[in-house]
């Protein structure tokens, strides 16, 4: 047994798919009873809120962070956005205009959303962003090496670029809708981790399906496994398509149902989104608001 099957075997998760939709059944149903203001008001701060637009230039980019500056003079009463999340080229002016504490520059860098470019390029976007002020980087797994079982070429690149990082956030996106198949899901989410990703991501929303509550349930499960193999906790990103306030809460009921309260703080959950904060912030004020 090579190192890669001895990780897979290390991380057990039931992976058939008629239980993964039962076990996800059963915690959506139990969702509303977390509804509140406060999680509402949590789900808010730890949104990556997100501009990833072919429109986007340095003066659109500009605005975009400036109304996260506007927030804490608007809502003091609510905590900000955990981070605000562009391509790569953008950290730089993200960070200029940047005003408020405890929002993070997050980054899409790597070949997003394909991961189909050389090496040598992944290095250099990654190096470039943290040069210009990234915070975390965001990179997507090489889906087409995972399939043609290719695990070394895929994990020593997430290595390399996790050390190109240095220090930054890395999370790992997987692509679930590419991967496809639950027990997929699993060794994708086991590779990423055992990679040294300090977060695992379900999607780009870009090319394929985006998150599901069944791929979520899946990545939830590996990192508790994971956790109790090696005693490091690994962050849980979704992102593609969250677009409410009740399946924001979905979500929300996965990670308290499957990795418990520990792990519902912004250092280890968030939510990728844009129109997700408009939505919670309308509910948590009780009339609609287009802020964002």
């Amino acid at each position: 047994m090579d190192k890669y099957q001895e990780a897979f075997a290390a991380c057990p998760v039931e992976t058939n798919p008629e239980h993964v939709a039962a076990e996800v059944k059963k915690i959506v149903e139990k969702a509303p009873e977390y509804a509140s203001p406060e999680v509402y008001a949590y789900l808010f701060s730890s949104i990556d809120l997100t501009t990833l637009s072919t429109e986007d230039s340095d003066r659109s980019v500009a605005a975009f962070t400036e109304r996260v500056n506007a927030f804490d003079n608007e809502y003091p009463q609510y905590k900000n956005v955990a981070a605000i999340c562009v391509y790569s080229n953008f950290a730089e002016v993200v960070k200029t205009h940047l005003d408020v504490q405890d929002v993070d520059i997050a980054v899409v860098a790597g070949g997003f959303p394909s991961s189909q470019t050389f090496q040598a390029v992944k290095v250099a976007d990654v190096a470039l962003a943290r040069e210009g002020g990234a915070d975390e980087v965001d990179i997507v797994m090489n889906v087409g090496q995972f399939l043609d079982e290719d695990y070394e070429t895929l994990c020593d690149e997430i290595v390399e670029l996790k050390h190109t990082a240095r220090g930054a956030k890395l999370k790992v996106i997987l692509e679930t809708g590419a991967l496809r198949t639950p027990e997929n899901i699993r060794r994708a989410s086991v590779l990423a981790m055992y990679s040294d990703a300090d977060f695992i991501k379900t999607s780009t929303g870009k090319i394929y399906p985006g998150a599901s509550l069944e791929a979520a349930w899946v990545m939830c499960q590996s990192i508790r496994q994971y956790y109790q193999k090696t005693g490091r906790k690994v962050g849980f990103k979704a992102a593609g398509g969250i677009r409410t306030a009740e399946e924001a809460l979905q979500y929300y009921a996965i990670v308290k149902e499957v990795l418990g309260d520990e792990w519902l703080n912004r250092d280890l959950f968030r939510i990728g989104a844009s129109s997700l904060a408009n939505a919670l912030l309308s509910v948590m004020t009780g009339e609609e608001v287009k802020f964002f």
